[in-house]
């Protein structure tokens, strides 16, 4: 039997993902580690680059209307769901990355989009000299009371973002929580590396999106 769940990525996503593990039978709650907000910005002129990178959803949902500026510009997107939320934005994508930043970067320069202008959250991976990135939004830190990650314990967490990774690697040590006892499915290896060591496991889903992650938690039911 798998164990219990619990989905720390921000809303509207933490509800999402909620949906689609109750759809596949499964046990979960929401305990959001972060809020995300918009930034102000100016878009740069596009004629400076050749594609837009989104890493996530969240900077085309924070955006605003400056994103029309930027709208002729082709996308390379991370994963599914990212390039998903860009079509339904009305985006053209032109890339789709398998597995991380970095392999949608290689993907893109393999097309001949080199200079890219990543919509990103203020705290990100850097993606290298050829990527311009400029802040949209940003997910502030959830106050969480003293002890909550305890409840964690017997419990798999699913990790959606690097940063998630490691704020709950810093909350178990807090806590006292004990990581063995605590495992760990991610979006991604990066993520699941994130974490750090010591946990019960620490699984990585082979694409990133939410259908893989929601497919190596019901793989556990057969664990």
């Amino acid at each position: 039997m798998t164990r219990p769940l619990v989905v720390v990525r921000p809303e509207p996503g933490a509800t999402r993902t909620l949906t689609a593990l109750a759809a596949a039978g499964l046990d979960a709650r929401a305990c959001p580690f972060f809020a995300v907000a918009p930034m102000t910005w100016a878009p740069p002129p596009p004629g400076d680059f050749d594609a837009l990178l989104l890493t996530s959803a969240q900077a085309l949902r924070h955006a605003g209307p400056a994103l029309a500026t930027l709208a002729a510009l082709p996308v390379v997107a991370v994963g599914p769901a990212t390039a998903a939320a860009a079509r339904d934005a009305g985006l053209c994508v032109a890339v789709t990355g398998a597995t991380d930043a970095a392999a949608a970067i290689a993907a893109a320069r393999a097309r001949g989009l080199a200079r890219l202008l990543h919509l990103a959250g203020r705290d990100r991976i850097d993606g290298g000299e050829a990527v311009v990135a400029i802040t949209v939004y940003a997910a502030e830190p959830v106050p969480l009371p003293p002890g909550t990650v305890r409840g964690f314990e017997d419990r798999d967490v699913l990790l959606h973002s690097a940063r998630a990774a490691r704020r709950l690697a810093a909350l178990v040590d807090r806590d006292g929580a004990d990581r063995g006892r605590i495992g760990l499915l991610a979006l991604s290896p990066a993520i699941r590396d994130a974490a750090g060591p010591g946990w019960r496991y620490a699984l990585a889903a082979p694409r990133p999106d939410d259908a893989a992650l929601v497919a190596l938690a019901l793989q556990r039911l057969h664990d």
